[in-house]
């Protein structure tokens, strides 16, 4: 008996036909259960044989998953028990000093494998072969179009419900409910993130509990009411009050949109598709600013002044959208209709490295979350978030009141605002389609940050010359606005497993929207026009934000360059790799 192992037990094999005919196929298969040869048997598709149930393992210190004795599930190969006779020794074979001294008889190697449309398969994508019917680029532009531009409209009217008051303040919001005293404003929109961060993570739960399309166009529905009544509202406690529940119901929107892109998306595919859907904020922008200078000019209109049409109109776009959506926002791949069985199994297939096999497979349990919060690149994604939220919120609340304070019109104002946000979205995209052509998220979160924060020198440095600091808020607006789906896009896609996908983007974002909080107390009204309290908190959070990059990458790189030098086959199942998510020994981080 080898030095160290332990005393195999001695158990009865069960009689079974299918694996008697594999045995016979697999000519001196039984002999490799010998104490001489201890080790796990599976074969090339992760079915465990009937003579490896019987083999005990030995205790390792670098395997501490696996227990000392294992009796497996006796079954065959449940791709195909006739061709598949490939064997190999598991977890390691340097472990047991042994390997297969009588491999099957080649003749094996001529016979076909069954197609591999089978949803218990543990291959990668590059292994699974795309339906007949149709290829990769086509059912790729086929999600594209079911996924992507409904949660773009989603997410762009949600933001612009969420950031219209910076409109509205521009047409006389806060000199008719007297707003302008104790800093009444900046808490109407504080009041905002308090339930908008405390209900990410459940709002995440309930959306893989319920069917996406269902959940999300619930929610859609409520912050277009509440904006709605924006614009009825009389005081300021009504204002508070509508604002609390407008961030209880869009609370889910982003999050939600981040996580069921992912299930959608391999990683070196999702920058554009994550920057496209985040550049709808730009895009809410400019159409907010364009909207709202025509809606200004209903003022006194049956009675109501130009803010409110502002809240009115706008809401009621969102409220008659969300009932079309309730039909056409897309649900996870295993429940979408518009896909066929075998593009439904190559699409779970291809995302199986990423995100496990199913999204309704298991809820979302208490242990669960606690397990992700184990991990501490968990909460350096968070800080990376966190650090540009300052800026990005600085900008949507308060560029209408500074481009105002350059000496325009209501109305200039509202179009004045419109370049930057254009100029944010056509710079996103190009960052994006390079960072996914090139494989690599690092450099492309770094450089936009740098645009960044010299646009908030600029403004810092240069009072006198309002051509210069309008340039300048061009540079905030495309740094700030390029970073963050670059950043969002890296933390999410790094995340394996539909659990620990759920929970740390829900982290993510409800964490780094506190900086929105201090966003809205940064630039207060007597800090105008410089604003230089604002602009230099905004610049120390951008700097948070790029250490945190940093360290986000070197974590990452580390744990890569880890698991390259660590045994690669530890004879995790199937099961137990979906558990781990990007824990797993055999995930990468993508850089």
């Amino acid at each position: 008996m080898a030095t160290g192992a332990l005393p195999m037990p001695m158990l009865k094999p069960k009689r079974d036909a299918g694996l008697a005919d594999r045995a016979r196929i697999h000519a001196g298969l039984e002999s490799v259960a010998r104490p001489s040869d201890l080790g796990l048997l599976i074969c090339q598709h992760n079915c465990f044989s009937h003579a490896a149930s019987q083999v005990p393992l030995q205790a390792s210190p670098r395997l501490p998953l696996l227990p000392r004795y294992s009796r497996l599930p006796s079954r065959p190969c449940h791709i195909n028990p006739t061709a598949c006779h490939t064997v190999r020794h598991c977890p390691n074979t340097a472990m047991f000093g042994k390997t297969e001294k009588h491999p099957p008889s080649p003749e094996l190697d001529k016979q076909d494998a069954l197609p591999r449309y089978d949803n218990n398969h543990d291959d990668d994508s590059e292994h699974v072969t795309c339906p007949p019917t149709t290829t990769d680029t086509k059912l790729i532009a086929k999600i594209d179009l079911h996924v992507i531009p409904f949660l773009c409209i989603m997410y762009l009217l949600a933001f612009l419900d969420r950031v219209n008051i910076a409109n509205a303040n521009v047409f006389g919001l806060s000199q008719e409910l007297d707003l302008n005293r104790d800093n009444r404003y900046n808490t109407a929109l504080v009041i905002f993130f308090v339930p908008y961060i405390l209900f990410e993570i459940p709002s995440n739960i309930l959306l893989k509990k319920m069917k996406p399309r269902i959940w999300l166009s619930i929610c859609m529905f409520g912050f277009g009411l509440v904006t709605m009544l924006q614009g009825f509202v009389q005081n300021y406690a009504g204002l508070l009050t509508t604002r609390f529940f407008l961030g209880v119901f869009e609370a889910g929107m982003f999050p939600g949109a981040f996580y069921l892109i992912g299930m959608w998306y391999r990683r070196n595919e999702a920058q554009k598709r994550f920057s496209f859907f985040f550049s709808s904020t730009t895009l809410a922008g400019a159409f907010g600013g364009l909207l709202a200078s025509a809606i200004g000019k209903m003022d006194h209109m049956r009675g109501y002044r130009g803010w409110r049409w502002i809240f009115i109109l706008e809401g009621l776009l969102t409220v008659v959208v969300s009932f079309a959506f309730f039909f056409l926002l897309p649900n996870f791949p295993e429940e979408v209709k518009w896909l066929s069985e075998p593009e439904r199994a190559y699409v779970k297939h291809r995302l199986q490295v990423d995100q496990g096999r199913s999204a309704r497979e298991r809820p979302i349990k208490a242990r669960d979350v606690g397990n992700v919060f184990k991990d501490p690149k968990i909460f350096i994604g968070g800080l990376m978030y966190f650090g540009l939220i300052v800026p990005a919120y600085g900008y949507a609340y308060f560029s209408p009141a500074i481009i105002q304070g350059y000496g325009y019109s209501p109305i200039q104002t509202q179009l004045h605002s419109v370049p930057p946000w254009a100029a944010a979205f056509g710079f996103a995209m190009l960052v994006a389609y390079f960072s996914d052509r090139l494989r690599h998220r690092f450099l492309f979160a770094i450089f936009p940050i740098c645009v960044c924060i010299t646009g908030f020198a600029i403004l810092i440095s240069v009072h006198n010359n309002h051509d210069l600091q309008y340039a300048a808020l061009f540079l905030v607006a495309m740094g700030a606005y390029t970073a963050m789906p670059v950043i969002v896009c890296w933390f999410n896609m790094n995340l394996g497993g539909h659990h620990r996908r759920a929970v740390g983007s829900a982290w993510q974002v409800g964490f780094g929207n506190i900086g929105g909080i201090i966003a809205t107390f940064s630039f207060l009204k007597k800090d105008a026009p410089k604003y230089t309290k604002g602009y230099s908190i905004s610049i120390a959070f951008v700097v948070l934000s790029a250490l945190s990059c940093t360290a986000y990458f070197i974590m990452c790189n580390w744990a890569n360059r880890r698991r390259n030098k660590s045994v690669r086959d530890v004879g995790l199942t199937e099961y137990e790799k979906t558990e781990m998510g990007d824990l797993n020994p055999d995930y990468r981080y993508l850089l």
